[in-house]
């Protein structure tokens, strides 16, 4: 069931106006440098700096996110897909498809209610979906056309369908410190080795 704050149920319960936009923050891999780096957009119209979990974000607005279809809730395990749309060619798109390694990122998606009247923010942005970059298709529309880009996202639930090799291989381990624990890992049992003696010709 998804938690909402006081000030959102409250504002429900009174049935006035709503305008509700959507986040979506992205932490990639740089190719360049190998440091990860973030990305917010929405689908408001200007940038705008939202303080999630007491941490503030910057968020691009101006049509980076096109959109996002509607997230169904399920109680369970099971993997949901999710779609986001995006503008391809915006500059934040650009630089997350080719500057960025967004394979396997982590993805937060929240929703921000506001008044309708004074736009005002009615409470910190509820988060609504949390998990992984699955996949990215591009199609490049023909001469006049229009380009889309969709990204598909798993839910933080496909962490537990890793394998024990996947998070126990020496490239996992590589990256906890440079250990080289496992570096022959893949070779254990199939070399021979003598111990304190010559190997018979």
């Amino acid at each position: 069931m998804r938690a909402l704050g006081p000030n959102t149920l409250a504002h429900l319960q009174s049935r006035g106006g709503l305008a509700a936009y959507a986040l979506v923050w992205v932490e990639a891999r740089n190719r360049t440098s190998g440091l990860v780096e973030t990305l917010g957009l929405w689908t408001g119209a200007q940038d705008r700096t939202f303080t999630i979990a007491g941490q503030p974000r910057a968020y691009v607005g101006a049509g980076g996110l096109a959109g996002v279809p509607p997230i169904t809730m399920q109680v369970g395990l099971a993997v949901r897909m999710q779609q986001l749309r995006l503008a391809p060619v915006t500059a934040e798109v650009v630089q997350l498809i080719r500057g960025y390694d967004a394979r396997h990122a982590p993805v937060e998606v929240h929703v921000a209610f506001f008044e309708p009247r004074t736009r005002a923010l009615i409470e910190e942005p509820t988060r609504v979906f949390k998990g992984y970059i699955d996949a990215i298709n591009i199609s490049e529309g023909v001469s006049g056309g229009e380009s889309a880009c969709e990204v598909t996202v798993a839910s933080s639930a496909r962490a537990l369908t890793r394998t024990l090799p996947l998070r126990r291989s020496d490239e996992v381990q590589k990256r906890k410190g440079g250990d080289r624990f496992r570096k022959y890992a893949d070779i254990s049992g199939s070399v021979d080795v003598w111990w304190g003696q010559r190997r018979r010709t």
